[in-house]
């Protein structure tokens, strides 16, 4: 519900006051506008086509009072109430002019009488019960929101220090209690949480919390079956989703969105559509589908527009065709230009608009695919009472109007009329301006009013679909048109245009009823059928075959209430059509011989468990496809048939992680720590866990990370502290460790390390912090289980191991109270070889220069390598360099020694099989919107280093052999996307170690 300006108070008189369409009335008001307000004096007269004046009673009071309306708003339980009793409540938010007292006018009878009722706060925003129309939820300027079970007559306090605009009536079907009320509130600590309470006791005793931990102010949606939160911690913005108010998971997008920013688009027929606006996008967002749950999202179209409205609302030009499920309107924008592209069957296929052969003259358009289509403004209106550039409604399926142009491309200025009746298959211009729109029983009559500054007097209207248009002159004086309204319900006749003769003018409205244009109810035989089609004019869409009924042009005649549109409906066999690319996979682009077929991200392992995986159970591995959601076809092909099922294995831990609840290592003495042990993957019912806390507390744990119950400690000492947790099965390993520093509380650090050194080579390590505070941070280094760490004021220091094996490197970044911490593990060896790779070209575009990125690009790299040449893929270490161009490092590692001989550098075939397969071409990955990478040996005649420091790249043929090792060399390159460091700085600890890579060689 809106607030509302002064026009609906046309609503507020007793329908109908004329008939015909040459009979108008008047409202006249005293009024002044200032931010939505209107000062009114009410009085009224009744106009009857130049004849005697009758005096209508304002419905008010009949005094005149004058006072200052603020706010409009009406119930909209018309569905859940009987036909005799479909009647709605409005409640109009006044301030009197005499005193500072504000009131509501209360109406039970859909304005015919109103009753005033002051109420002892300033009212912000009402919310109706969806349900229970009696019930109101009041939102103050104060930031209280109250509640009332009679109409707005007696209120309660329910909470103070609620967020505005965030605050949920509870949703029928899903929320087993019709009283509840979700809302996002602040804690004393400052912080923000989503609680939920029953509005007759909603104390902070007895609210719930359904979402464990702070959430970001003004991240709370609750729609439909849905409800969406946003997190962010010191290192990272997390997005998560709670289906049917079930548990709340993390929403996962493809790893690399790394967003900016997410808007919800829709929540229909169980499934959300969301706007996600990706690392490396400024002014586009790309559109993401996801899964019944609302988890697991998939791509459907990319850089789709965007634009920033008042208050910083982020408005994204996509639009729901209302009445044809799965039919959605989009601008993309791709190298400037901005082009309207419709889909059928939700996002898995899209298209252009076609043209019309002739424009509303006759006379060719010679527009022409594909250099020329039909491209349509997607804008919402500024004004809430007139229609935008695009009009659907559900009563109406397959009848949209909008303003647009024909080109190769949308041009801002240009808004000309266009309209389909068949659902975007074909359209017809209509004008060559922008007009208000309004549909009258259920689409049956269609009013339009020009969109102009000017006052005007004129109306069209058209009863045949737009087909052909009649004017009307609904005013003897011209007047400047604020808004068009109807009574009411979709089989409505009656309508009401309001505005103001001049600006300081008293307001004009002026019904108009189109009852007698009709003179009987519709027939079977005044109706037609049309079937619904995409632009290939394949019937099939969302797996059935659906017809419409409509009104035919030369029927003069009321559709009524009981009017349906849908007629039959047959389902169709499954097509590939039918299936969407699963979560992880994208589609071959068209030009490849396995095009729409579609293929595992280089990031993503299909055949890998998923995370609530239990030993003991099976899971499905994915082939990449999955059925659209709401799509209702049956047999036919199903690419998903023989799914491959694996039993869940007895995982190692992997990605343990040790912090302290509220992101921070550094505590005061006397404060209670709670320390949270995570664990990524890896079986936890068979996982023991040792932590010892550095101060001589030391314990084992089961179901640690299970149950989630943090570790409750207190240091009394001043000190750094050297955390450790190692978690254990038979499987594996994993440990993880986190340096207390019991001082003060902390931000975002990541250590950037190469991977793989030699013995007493030099190596730099290298701390990014974001923001970076030069002059103002400390680094600590630890190296190995010293407790002593290695202060720096700069963010590099230089080391060398002297002994060959895993070394952990942690470094910490002090700024004043605040700490930070990254921790990576060094291999230290005695032999390897050092391969330099190049990526084609097309790979800098797709780079966010990520630590975790460059992990991912090395490991399936080192994976292709390993299987065309069956190396072990433990040998080969792949360490991509930060910056662009995007360039690598191949580390062959030496296999362990034999014990009847020794291998020989000459004999290892080893570098010959992998210069083969990358001579060949054959490593090449594949990116998002079907980029493939291909790997290649890198010229190293400008990046390697002489031969005076001791050492150099092999390359293909040229084998440098030497006991000597190069120095390695860290270069931090500044990220050149604009956005780049917002998204980095959002990331979560990233996993792998790199960096420039030393090389090293064998002796």
């Amino acid at each position: 519900v809106f607030p509302r300006p002064l026009g609906f108070l046309s609503l507020s008189f007793p329908p109908p006051f004329y008939k015909g369409l040459q009979e108008a009335g008047t409202m006249s008001c005293s009024v002044s506008l200032a931010q939505g307000l209107a000062e009114l004096k009410l009085t009224s007269s009744l106009l009857l086509s130049g004849k005697a004046t009758a005096e209508v009673l304002s419905p008010v009071d009949r005094s005149c009072d004058r006072f200052a309306l603020s706010g409009y708003y009406r119930s909209d339980t018309r569905s859940s109430k009987s036909a005799s009793s479909q009647r709605e409540k409005i409640i109009l938010v006044s301030s009197s002019l005499s005193d500072r007292d504000q009131s509501l006018f209360l109406s039970v009878d859909e304005g015919a009488t109103f009753q005033k009722q002051v109420v002892p706060f300033s009212v912000e925003t009402l919310i109706f019960h969806p349900r229970e129309e009696d019930k109101l939820l009041a939102y103050t300027k104060e930031g209280k929101l109250y509640v009332s079970s009679d109409l707005g007559r007696k209120w309660t306090l329910l909470q103070e220090r609620v967020t505005k605009d965030h605050v949920f009536w509870a949703v029928s079907g899903v929320d087993a209690d019709p009283d509840l009320v979700h809302l996002e509130a602040q804690d004393l600590g400052g912080g923000f949480r989503y609680v939920t309470c029953q509005v007759h006791n909603c104390s902070d005793n007895t609210w719930t919390t359904p979402f464990a931990g702070p959430i970001d102010r003004g991240s709370l949606t609750v729609q439909d079956d849905y409800v969406f939160v946003k997190a962010t911690t010191t290192n990272q913005t997390k997005y998560y989703i709670s289906y049917r108010r079930n548990e709340f998971v993390r929403m996962k997008l493809p790893k690399y969105a790394l967003p900016k920013d997410l808007q919800v688009i829709s929540t229909d027929e169980s499934q959300v559509f969301v706007a996600v606006q990706e690392w490396y996008q400024t002014d586009t967002y790309n559109l993401y589908q996801s899964d019944t749950r609302g988890v697991r999202y998939s791509l459907v179209l990319e850089d789709v527009r965007s634009s920033r409205q008042a208050e910083e609302n982020v408005v994204i030009d996509i639009l729901e065709v209302r009445g044809v499920k799965g039919v959605f309107l989009a601008n993309q924008k791709v190298n400037g230009k901005v082009v309207t592209l419709i889909t059928y069957n939700k996002g898995r296929d899209w298209d252009y608009l076609r043209p019309p052969s002739t424009d509303m003259n006759g006379k060719p358009t010679n527009c022409k695919p594909p250099d020329c289509h039909l491209h349509l403004h997607l804008r919402w209106a500024d004004n809430p009472y007139v229609s935008g550039t695009v009009h659907t409604r559900d009563s109406a399926p397959g009848l949209v109007m909008g303003a647009g142009n024909l080109g190769s491309q949308l041009v801002e200025y240009k808004e000309e009329m266009y309209i389909t009746s068949d659902c975007g298959h074909t359209w017809r211009q209509v004008f060559e301006e922008e007009h208000h729109i309004l549909y009258l029983d259920h689409g049956g009559v269609i009013v339009a009013i020009k969109d102009t500054s000017i006052p005007l007097k004129i109306l069209k209207f058209s009863v045949d679909e737009g087909l052909t248009w009649s004017t009307h002159n609904f005013t003897s004086t011209s007047v400047f048109v604020d808004g068009l309204l109807s009574e009411p319900g979709d089989e409505t006749l009656v309508m009401t245009v309001f505005g103001h003769i001049s600006f300081r003018s008293d307001w004009e409205l002026v019904k108009v009823d189109f009852r007698p244009w009709f003179s009987r109810r519709c027939d079977e035989g005044d109706y037609g059928s049309w079937d619904l089609t995409d632009l290939q004019g394949d019937r099939c869409v969302m797996g059935q075959q659906r017809s419409f009924r409509r009104r035919k042009p030369a029927s003069w005649c009321v559709t009524g209430r009981s009017f349906t549109a849908a007629l039959t409906a047959r389902v169709c066999p499954c097509r590939a059509s039918d299936f969407l690319c699963d979560y992880g996979f994208e589609r071959a682009p068209s030009s490849e011989s396995d095009a729409n077929k579609c293929f595992a991200n280089f990031w993503f392992n299909p055949l890998s468990p998923p995370d609530d995986c239990v030993l003991g159970q099976t899971y499905t591995s994915s082939l990449g496809y999955r059925k659209l959601v709401s799509n209702v076809c049956e047999g036919g092909v199903d690419p998903r048939q023989s799914p491959v099922r694996l039993q869940c294995p007895l995982l190692p831990p992997r990605g343990l992680q040790v912090s302290i609840r509220g992101a921070a290592v550094a505590v005061r003495p006397g404060e209670d720590v709670l320390f949270v042990v995570q664990q990524e993957q890896g079986d936890v019912l068979t996982t023991k866990y040792q932590v010892d806390l550095g101060d001589g507390f030391k314990a084992m744990y089961v179901n640690l990370t299970l149950t989630g119950e943090p570790i409750r400690h207190r240091y009394e000492s001043p000190g750094v502290y050297r955390v450790s947790v190692r978690a254990e099965n038979v499987a594996g390993h994993d440990e993880a460790v986190l340096f207390v520093q019991v001082t003060a509380p902390l931000q975002a650090l990541y250590l950037e390390v190469v991977p793989v050194i030699g013995v007493n080579q030099e190596v730099n390590l290298t701390a990014v912090l974001l923001p970076l505070n030069p002059n103002l941070t400390v680094f600590y280094w630890w190296i190995g289980h010293s407790l002593q760490p290695r202060l720096s004021l700069e963010n590099s220091v230089t080391t060398r191991f002297g002994d060959p094996g895993d070394v952990r490197v942690t470094v910490q970044a002090a700024c004043g109270t605040s700490v930070l911490q990254d921790s990576k593990v060094v291999r230290v060896l005695d032999q390897f070889q050092v391969v330099p790779l190049q990526f084609s070209k097309d790979l800098d575009a797709h780079n966010p220069n990520t630590p975790e990125w460059r992990e991912d690009v090395g490991l399936v790299v080192s994976r292709l390598l390993s299987k065309e040449t069956s190396i072990p893929e433990e040998l080969l270490v792949t360490v991509v360099k930060p910056g662009l161009p995007t360039l690598a490092d191949l580390h062959v590692l030496l296999p362990p020694p034999r014990p009847t001989r020794k291998r020989s550098l000459t004999s290892d075939k080893r570098l010959t099989a992998i210069q083969q397969v990358l001579n060949a071409q054959k490593i090449s990955f594949l990116l998002r919107g079907g980029v493939r990478v291909v790997v290649a040996v890198r010229d190293v005649d400008t990046d390697s280093p002489s031969l005076g420091s001791g050492g150099g790249y092999w390359a293909v043929a040229i084998l440098f052999v030497s006991g000597l090792f190069a120095v390695g060399a860290f270069i931090l390159y500044k990220f050149k996307r604009q956005g780049h460091l917002a998204s980095l700085g959002s990331r979560g600890k990233q996993r792998g170690p790199e960096g420039h890579g030393g090389l090293g060689l064998w002796p």
